[in-house]
């Protein structure tokens, strides 16, 4: 099993020296993955939108703050980093010209020797799709359809040629190529119908955000959609265990004296003993990579749940063995020298 952790690309701790913090304190507890967010403009009101992943509708902490662009965190986190793969929770894939994204993508792999990972999504925000000049909102499923087909065939063919409905293109070199053979990853987020058609037919994995209401994904629910997503692979002549299986959650342990929780508690929330266990549920659901978020904004207590973690629930589902190289293909170990990492 891997174990990842959501990098603050908003909010309080959305500064570089606390993000660059984070990211070598994950590296040096020996985490297999950092994640990003994207978004590249908020409007002043959503009016016509619905965020999918709170109860009211609303974002948290509001539209007004500060968001860091995920391909250039990725960039600098090549460089501050030397292990864990680097990814997009997620990014939305219209919002950009598909062979730009590509080569950037490609860029960032080669810069962190094979470590990136591309999640892909549609995209919610009605009204960040009319600023950007992105497709058209109602088209955002296919138009993702066709620009992951596209990037595909930049990371893979030389030269490249591709006739898509929303794009094409002939006969032009995107190179460099991804270290990664095969081409960078791509696991698909989301959890509607669409999003588990695109990850059984295109998908290199799925990779849903849980635990916030109404996006619950308890146990039942997730076992239901992975064998909607191994029917959809079995239709287009796809072996269901080629893809990975993902979850991304809040996670908080409790310090070692802490008590079980009496009642309900939010899943993954917990003593380790707790933690431990619900890992341990959707380990047996298939699922071989764990992205937490952090669930609080003061950067002593995340470094500190992130040390909990490594030291008292890592060690309980892994069998105290850190887990090997990922096998979403070609990171790299090799280590940088201290002096060419910039300390917070």
């Amino acid at each position: 099993m891997e174990f990842g952790f959501s990098l603050p690309g908003r909010g309080p701790l959305a500064g570089l020296d606390v993000v660059l913090r984070l990211a070598e304190k994950a590296d040096a507890l020996r985490f297999d993955s950092l994640f990003v967010t994207d978004h590249v403009v908020m409007p002043v009101s959503s009016a016509k939108s619905v965020y999918p992943y709170t109860t009211s509708g609303q974002f948290p902490g509001g539209l007004a703050q500060d968001y860091l662009e995920p391909l250039a965190m990725l960039s600098h986190l090549a460089h501050a980093t030397s292990r864990p793969r680097l990814g997009i929770s997620v990014l939305v894939v219209p919002y950009r010209n598909p062979l730009l994204a590509a080569k950037m993508l490609a860029t960032t792999d080669v810069l962190s020797k094979g470590r990136v990972i591309l999640g892909a999504g549609v995209g919610w925000l009605r009204e960040e799709f009319e600023a950007l000049g992105a497709p058209p909102f109602e088209e955002r499923g296919p138009v993702t359809d066709d620009y992951i087909r596209l990037m595909r065939a930049a990371w893979t063919t030389d030269p490249v040629s591709f006739e898509g409905k929303y794009y094409s293109v002939r006969d032009v070199h995107v190179l460099p190529k991804p270290v990664q053979r095969g081409g960078i990853p791509v696991w698909i987020g989301g959890h509607t119908g669409a999003a588990l058609r695109r990850a059984g037919t295109i998908g290199d994995g799925w990779h849903p955000i849980a635990m916030r209401p109404p996006a619950q994904l308890g146990p039942d629910e997730y076992a239901a959609k992975v064998d909607e997503i191994h029917g959809w692979a079995r239709r287009v002549g796809r072996d269901p265990k080629s893809i990975k299986l993902t979850i991304r959650v809040p996670m908080e342990v409790r310090g070692k004296n802490a008590k079980a929780a009496a009642g309900d508690r939010p899943p993954f929330q917990g003593t380790a003993d707790e933690v431990a266990a619900d890992i341990r549920r959707y380990q047996a659901l298939g699922v071989s990579h764990f992205v937490f978020d952090h669930t609080v904004q003061e950067l002593r207590a995340v470094i500190a749940n992130m040390e909990r973690f490594a030291g008292d629930v890592r060690p309980k589902v892994t069998g105290g063995r850190k887990a090997a190289a990922s096998s979403a293909g070609g990171r790299s170990t090799a280590s940088k020298p201290k002096a060419a990492r910039r300390r917070a």
